[in-house]
């Protein structure tokens, strides 16, 4: 269950801290600045920092993370594809 006693911040607002951090500030100075703890900004500059993958793709790790999932439920969904086609195609006598 969630405490309410930790603020909920928009995702905005951490993304504009890591830039923040990215463009030079440090995680301490960002942590007695706007009162964040260090976990917590770690995990945002971890998960929300920017990775370029050529001239026109810019992805984030949360959103690796998201294509992995995705890859491997779409894996899972091929596989049980598969079983069914074998399950209800007919086999002949030659096999």
């Amino acid at each position: 269950m969630a405490n309410s006693n930790y603020p909920k911040y928009t995702d905005e607002f951490k993304k504009s801290i890591v830039t923040l951090h990215q463009n030079g500030k440090s995680l301490s100075q960002l942590s007695k600045e706007y009162g964040i703890s260090m976990s917590a900004l770690s995990k945002w500059v971890r998960n929300l920092s920017e990775v370029k993958i050529d001239e026109d793709t810019v992805v984030t790790a949360q959103q690796i993370k998201e294509l992995q999932k995705r890859n491997a439920m779409l894996e899972e969904e091929n596989l049980i594809l598969k079983k069914a086609i074998a399950i209800f195609t007919p086999h002949s006598n030659r096999d």
